[in-house]
């Protein structure tokens, strides 16, 4: 009994708090009154025992059965996944163009890239993946068959380009990532998607905002660039650099002799293209082409009597010499509309973030032109000065275009552009030294007028007996029977209305002259063009002049 009397108070207090333990209930907030004898003991367990049973036997107590799985309401998507499904493989085959055979393309190459699913629904990428594309398959995060998409915008400058679905029923149940409304900040953390090499699925890798600055892309352009430390393989790029759920940049680049060092386009690049995009049409960032220089040194600040407040740019050669145009060698461009340039060209974007000054251009431009203040003679003034999207170069950048040509008898004549250029090789370019070749010469240069081209035989002439003797390697066309020529065009147009027993091609890289009979040249160009399977005796734009 004294071991029961012992032990009576903890039984029972036990026992009366079993049914809250069983059930989760809170236990009652009194302290319960300790029983006074055995009996009263042995009454509470009885009850303790009874209100168990009584707890077990009534279902009204019961927790809530388990739904069947189809009555459950729909769980909240993973925003993981959600963000996961955005991202599609680019499989792409390409045809670039052949400079030196411009009536084909380049043998067809297959390359992958990584795109991201944006409003329309559309496919954003980079522009160097689907460069030049014949083909481009578009590979689902959920897997299923490759589909069929083809490149509705491309902004090889920038580095930007759309895609869409032949049937866009491809995208159905897929949520479309957003832009982020702002640069990302420095020293946060970002991740990124893609399909780089190294295997067939979606990888994911983590990095800092390393780096912002206005920079040079492609072909001229400019912009604002992200630098990020993460890894990134060929393959990602296209990928979309993910904060907070919405993309805060498209891959686009990497250092390949530096580790995990890459290279974003911001949100606002991005936006900035699709509207240009949007009437089908992509112009570019308008720029201003000028020399400069910075006004750091004292003696040049003495020189330009800059009082000490002043701070700017200094031009040293302005992009146009001509009696309108608003900038002059030595003005000092002081303010890009209301924004402060310092004495190294930079302006402050935002706190603690400066950019070149050039990064308010596109943003403030309006009809084609952009207030700048100048100091100039010891006096501020307001001027308006031009900006366009691309220099004028007398050797253009094709880009994404394919060349223009004709061929006319033995020889193919094409317009002399930045790529065919580059595709001569350091050869070909000694070559160019050597004949002192106008290419080389005014490869920066404007055109001197309108629509000026550096007209060339562009390979070496097809074989035939007309050709005999002649020095059988490229040039630039001068001229024809005496006139001038002004570009492609204008010599197919000279040798159509020709009516010359002669023509005379004078070249203007080398003495020779290569001279024809007319009637035998014609003749001469059906036979090459059946004889050589080419299809086409010029490029779509200048058939019209052949045809009439």
């Amino acid at each position: 009994m004294k071991l029961l009397r012992g032990c009576r108070w903890p039984l029972a207090l036990s026992l009366a708090l079993l049914p809250s333990l069983l059930y989760g209930l809170e236990p009652a907030s009194e302290t319960p009154e300790a029983p006074a004898s055995v009996q009263e003991a042995v009454e509470a367990v009885k009850e303790a025992v009874e209100a168990v049973a009584e707890k077990a036997s009534n279902p009204a107590d019961e927790p809530a059965a388990e739904k069947p799985a189809a009555e459950q309401p729909a769980a909240e998507p993973d925003a993981d996944a959600a963000i996961e499904a955005t991202v599609v493989k680019l499989n792409v085959t390409s045809r670039a163009p052949d400079f030196f055979r411009p009536w084909t393309k380049a043998s067809p190459a297959k390359s992958s890239g990584s795109g991201v699913v944006i409003a329309g629904p559309r496919i954003l990428t980079n522009a160097h993946v689907v460069l030049h594309a014949s083909e481009v398959l578009v590979q689902l995060r959920q897997g299923g068959d490759q589909l069929r998409g083809k490149v509705i915008a491309i902004a090889p400058g920038i580095d930007l380009a759309l895609v869409e679905l032949v049937d866009p029923a491809g995208l159905d149940g897929i949520t479309p990532l957003s832009l982020a409304t702002d640069l990302p900040k420095l020293k946060s953390h970002i991740s990124v998607y893609g399909y780089p090499q190294g295997g067939d699925d979606l990888s994911v890798t983590d990095g800092i905002v390393s780096r912002i600055e206005y920079a040079s892309y492609n072909y001229g352009a400019w912009g604002t660039r992200v630098q990020v430390d993460a890894a990134l393989n060929p393959g990602n790029s296209g990928g979309p650099a993910i904060q907070d759920g919405k993309i805060a940049g498209l891959v686009f680049s990497k250092i390949q002799e530096a580790d995990n060092i890459g290279y974003l386009i911001p949100p606002e690049e991005i936006e900035s293209f699709l509207k240009d995009a949007a009437d089908g049409q992509y112009d570019g960032n308008p720029q201003m082409y000028d020399e400069y220089q910075t006004a750091e040194n004292e003696a040049l600040r003495a020189f330009l009597k800059m009082p000490s407040e002043v701070t700017g740019i200094v031009v040293t050669e302005p992009y146009r010499d001509a009696d309108d145009y608003p900038l002059e060698p030595w003005d000092v461009i002081t303010h890009i509309g209301p924004h402060a340039i310092d004495n190294q060209g930079y302006v402050e974007v935002r706190e603690g973030l400066r950019l070149r000054f050039q990064y308010y251009i596109p943003r403030l431009a309006n009809d084609g032109k952009v207030e700048l203040t100048v100091f100039r003679d010891g006096k501020s003034q307001v001027v308006q000065v031009p900006v366009s999207p691309d220099r004028d170069y007398l050797v253009p950048i094709l880009k994404d275009r394919y060349p223009e040509y004709f061929i006319y008898g033995p020889m193919v004549f094409e317009a002399a552009s930045q790529e065919y250029v580059r595709g001569l090789g350091a050869n070909g370019s000694g070559m160019l030294l050597w004949l002192n070749s106008p290419i080389l010469e005014r490869l920066y240069d404007p055109p001197a007028e309108p629509g000026e081209e550096l007209v060339v035989i562009a390979t070496r002439l097809f074989p035939h007996t007309i050709a005999k003797g002649y020095d059988n390697r490229l040039g630039v066309v001068k001229s024809v029977n005496g006139v001038a020529v002004k570009n492609l065009r204008h010599l197919g147009e000279l040798l159509r209305d020709s009516t010359d027993e002669f023509l005379r091609f004078e070249m203007d890289d080398r003495n020779e002259s290569l001279v024809f009979r007319r009637s035998e040249i014609e003749a001469a160009t059906e036979e090459i063009l059946t004889d050589e399977g080419i299809r086409y005796q010029a490029s779509e734009k200048l058939r019209d002049i052949w045809e009439d």
